[in-house]
């Protein structure tokens, strides 16, 4: 859990500091008071760019100095052995946006790990992380804490483009294979270096044949990791839906679709398809292509079928359970970000959401009116926030 977070410059916030406890964490007030900002900020303590996956550059406050920070104390039960990788300086939420790293030493912090990321002025589009104040790529956070969101613009998961499940399903994963963002990264570097060269052949340059083979290489490698952790992770969730009784929140039945060949013949695949992709001028094969199909077992109905409420009702059955599935294979809970989900949702649904997030880690959720958190359950931090002037 996060027992303290502190933005500077972040969004409308210009200086905030907040001291969650354990359990649920309530947002409130009005629209533009910046609850969905907050908790935009606390998914960027995960790899990726977060909630909104908008550009660094727009998070920076309008009217400050051009950078941005996000600091975070996590309480851990990690060893103390674990705490001690990578001692360096703590970092204020200020050094984060200014660079500068302020003095902490780690055998005060007992089982506290801080955290931070933001950019700066000189370079908003770079983005800092630091763990225990020293400098890392952000693909590190998922081994110290995981974080998943349900956001209103989740709501047509079921019916946009493949690309949005996929990231779904990637978030999914990272949870239970932390190295999976490692593999993503590295794969997609390959495939637009790949999908580049072909560019250049097809302009009328010579094609490096070594070199393009390397790319394959490269994607098939790192593809395959992608494709038996996505597998892995579809496989373990189904079949904890499927086993799940009928509820409140309906039950999703889920398989992959789209791109369905195997990694160790990805390399030979993608050589063979070379005359394909240059003409196409994109790589038509591979992890990239495959989608996350959902469906509602109770009515042996595609996801993109079923009404709205219904949809957004097996969206928070999967978050549900694989938040459960989480801590059953980690030892740890998610943090899960909630936004504006409570308003959302009937009374007997909504205080069923209540029922199984107590106790289940730290919760953050998000609505304009306290009244709707009225029959919480379990520890809760009410935080008001004003609406920025």
């Amino acid at each position: 859990m996060l027992s303290r977070l502190v933005l500077t410059d972040f969004r409308n916030h210009a200086d905030l500091t907040l001291t969650p406890g354990a359990g649920f964490v309530v947002l409130t007030g009005e629209n533009g008071a910046g609850k969905t900002n907050v908790i935009e900020a606390v998914s960027l303590l995960a790899p990726g760019r977060g909630l909104r996956a908008a550009p660094l550059g727009e998070m920076a406050r309008q009217g400050g100095k051009g950078g941005f920070g996000v600091a975070a104390v996590l309480e851990t039960i990690e060893s103390p052995s674990r705490l001690r990788e990578g001692l360096g300086e703590g970092l204020s939420a200020n050094a984060a946006s200014e660079g500068q790293a302020l003095p902490r030493p780690l055998p005060e912090m007992g089982g506290e790990v801080q955290i931070a990321t933001g950019t700066l002025a000189t370079a908003p589009e770079r983005r800092i992380v630091r763990i225990q104040g020293a400098g890392t790529a952000a693909t590190a956070l998922a081994e110290w804490l995981t974080v998943l969101w349900l956001t209103p613009a989740m709501d047509r998961l079921f019916v946009e483009p493949a690309s949005e499940r996929r990231r779904f399903l990637d978030r999914l994963t990272l949870a239970l294979a932390p190295g999976h963002a490692v593999h993503s990264n590295r794969y997609d570097a390959a495939m637009r270096a790949r999908n580049r060269l072909l560019g250049e052949a097809a302009e009328g340059a010579a094609l490096d044949l070594d070199w393009i083979a390397a790319l394959e290489a490269q994607m098939a490698e790192h593809g395959a990791a992608i494709d038996t952790a996505r597998r892995d992770t579809v496989a373990a969730l189904g079949l904890r839906l499927a086993e799940q009784p009928d509820g409140p929140f309906a039950r999703a039945g889920l398989m992959l679709e789209g791109w369905t060949g195997a990694g160790d013949t990805l390399a030979a695949d993608l050589a063979a398809g070379r005359r394909r992709d240059m003409a196409a001028g994109r790589t038509l094969i591979g992890p990239h292509r495959t989608d996350l199909a959902v469906s509602h077992l109770g009515k042996a109905q595609p996801a993109a079928l079923c009404s709205t409420g219904e949809q957004k009702a097996l969206l928070l059955g999967i978050v549900l359970a694989h938040a459960g599935l989480v801590a059953e294979r980690t030892g740890r809970h998610p943090i899960l970000l909630l936004d504006e989900v409570a308003a959302h949702l009937d009374p007997r649904r909504r205080a069923a959401l209540f029922a199984a997030l107590a106790g289940k880690g730290q919760v953050w959720m998000t609505g304009t009116e306290a009244a709707l958190f009225a029959e919480l359950h379990g520890e809760a931090s009410h935080v008001a926030l004003p609406l920025a002037r």
